[in-house]
């Protein structure tokens, strides 16, 4: 068995060492090979320059470094693109995401299950903002659009490696992980925890961030926002109605139109943001689309070390040099290959 770590960092500099050294003794106590994947987001902090030295010490640590940075789930994505492991767990770098808990995850795998997920029981180092909010979207999302998402589950997941093949067929551009892993339906295992804090560094999920994902989850797997559009337009057209009785009846039995042009101006701007509401969001519906239809790469690997790009799945790019691709042993063959033909052209010459 090969167990295969998928770890997005995006200027994780701060944490990487302790990261590293977190993980080691627990993966020693394996009895199997291992790979650990680092996905580096467009980091501008040093963190692929870590990368790229630890990788040079220990081939089993490999690294994909994206041109830019393109988001905590096309990294995801990319690391399970390249991963060749029986069992692939996605987790955080920022030890959030416990590494004591692979052991468990592993088990549980063994037992036949395709998916393991990691369910948060408690959120050290969060204040009461950021667990409403969590708790309300996990709501919102089983409730109005997939009821098999499971609440307080993140992505911290361990994928057999037919969920991973699974996975690799989900090529839109506006992901999220957790809804495709719930839409698979594929045979899953709840293994709960407590999320501790940080180890170090900063979030990279502020406010307005997660704001931008729970949009992105919630039009990518359904129209909802614009039901309810269409639901408030309705309403709004019916109270439209119900006042325009009233107006004819203050114009023809009471007599007094004059003082309702307050009314009339209110009812304007109402209607007017309604109206706008609605379209903005079928344009951005319709943006979504044109984005999908233009087909552009999810991401673009431009660095790899100690992996040799597979054959990618659609919309998958690696424009990384062939040096780039090979270590430090395969590039020491390749010179010792290249050392043997010169030799031998040396000869025939002579």
């Amino acid at each position: 068995m090969k167990l295969s770590l998928i770890i997005p960092v995006f200027n994780e500099k701060e944490v990487l060492p302790v990261l590293l050294d977190a993980l080691r003794p627990v993966l020693a106590g394996f009895r199997c090979d291992y790979e650990i994947v680092f996905i580096d987001d467009g980091s501008r902090d040093g963190t692929r320059q870590l990368l790229t030295a630890a990788a040079a010490s220990d081939p089993r640590i490999k690294v994909l470094g994206f041109s830019r940075n393109f988001g905590h789930q096309a990294a995801i994505t990319a690391g399970l693109d390249f991963v060749s492991g029986d069992a692939a767990v996605v987790m955080d770098a920022d030890l959030q995401d416990p590494p004591e808990l692979l052991r468990d995850m592993v088990g549980l795998f063994e037992q036949g299950f395709d998916v393991v997920s990691a369910q948060r029981t408690g959120r050290e180092g969060e204040g009461p903002f950021k667990r409403w909010t969590a708790a309300a979207f996990y709501r919102l999302m089983r409730r109005a659009i997939d009821e098999r998402l499971r609440p307080q589950v993140g992505d911290f997941r361990l994928f057999s490696r037919r969920a991973v093949l699974a996975l690799r067929g989900f090529r839109e551009q506006h992901r999220f992980m957790r809804g495709l892993v719930a839409w698979l339906g594929l045979k899953e295992a709840i293994l709960p925890f407590h999320r501790p804090a940080r180890a170090a560094g900063t979030t990279k999920y502020p406010a307005w961030k997660m704001a931008r994902f729970a949009w992105t989850a919630i039009s990518s797997f359904s129209a909802l926002p614009l039901k309810l559009s269409l639901v408030g337009g309705l309403l709004l057209t019916a109270l439209g109605f119900l006042y325009g009785g009233f107006v004819l009846y203050e114009t023809f039995v009471l007599q007094t139109t004059v003082r309702g042009w307050g009314s009339l101006v209110c009812l304007q701007l109402l209607f007017s943001g309604a109206t706008l509401t609605a379209v903005g969001l079928v344009g951005d519906y319709v943006g979504r689309i044109y984005e999908e239809l233009k087909g552009r790469p999810l991401y673009v690997v431009s660095e790899v070390t100690n992996l040799a790009p597979p054959v990618l799945p659609p919309r998958g790019v690696c424009v990384a040099h062939v040096g780039d691709q090979n270590s430090k042993a395969e590039r020491a063959k390749h010179s010792e290959l290249a050392a043997a033909e010169n030799l031998t052209q040396n000869g025939a010459g002579s």
